[in-house]
């Protein structure tokens, strides 16, 4: 008889997937928006293309930075959660048991069964707080890296993402013309994107593709829009 070696495919990587997707949306939206904007007021590819350098450079700082501190918050709220629960262990084992028991209850388990559960906790405080940590509270603990490369990859999809709509301005003298090109090139790099994200999510490509293109179509022609009316 042949065996049958079932393989699990789980995607694990959600975290670097939303961090490209964050600087890469609007890494393609925003610097199109000002590209736009300017287009339609100044008679030089050259001075979008300036401006639109200086936008990408401090966008992805900005967005950058925006990752570290975000990632580094999740970081010091999980040590603070681990040391409160540390502490209730010691201080309050009857009702950490309590919670371990209730939460065992929840999946239909027999009270010997429970109460041997609770006994091997006891004898196990780290084991004890790291499922409380898990199942009380829902917090796994972050990577040491997460902060720098949440920085790293927000930052450097922002500049991919943001050199895609500028590419016609660097090609074309004429600003109307390069914004034509400009928004369709950015419109087809926002379905790619949605597209690559199904396929490495395991969701539905295309759709993924239609709902990218759509949304963030919708923001750079409302971000499109705000630029215009400002220049």
């Amino acid at each position: 008889m042949h065996k049958h070696h079932h393989v699990e495919r789980h995607f694990t990587a959600s975290e670097l997937i939303r961090d490209i997707v964050i600087g890469m949306s609007d890494g393609l939206t925003v610097p199109f928006a000002l590209a736009a904007g300017l287009s339609g007021s100044v008679d030089s590819t050259t001075l979008i293309l300036a401006a639109g350098g200086a936008e990408i450079a401090a966008g992805s700082i900005a967005m950058g930075l925006g990752g570290y501190l975000a990632a580094r918050t999740d970081a010091e709220h999980y040590e603070t959660e681990f040391q409160r629960e540390q502490q209730e262990v010691i201080e309050v084992p009857e009702r950490e048991e309590e919670e371990v028991a209730h939460i065992f209850r929840q999946y239909g388990l027999e009270e010997p069964e429970v109460q041997s559960i609770v006994a091997t906790m006891r004898n196990h405080p780290d084991k004890w707080v790291d499922f409380m940590m898990r199942f009380e509270l829902g917090l796994e603990e972050p990577d040491p890296s997460r902060a720098r490369n949440s920085a790293l990859t927000i930052a450097i999809s922002y500049i991919v993402g943001g050199l895609i709509p500028l590419l016609p301005y660097l090609l074309i003298s004429r600003p109307a013309s390069a914004l034509t090109i400009s928004a369709v090139i950015t419109l087809i790099a926002l379905m790619i994107f949605g597209y690559v994200k199904g396929r490495f999510t395991g969701t539905a490509p295309w759709k993924n593709a239609f709902q990218t293109t759509i949304v963030g179509g919708l923001a750079a022609a409302a971000a499109f829009g705000l630029a215009r009316l400002i220049s």
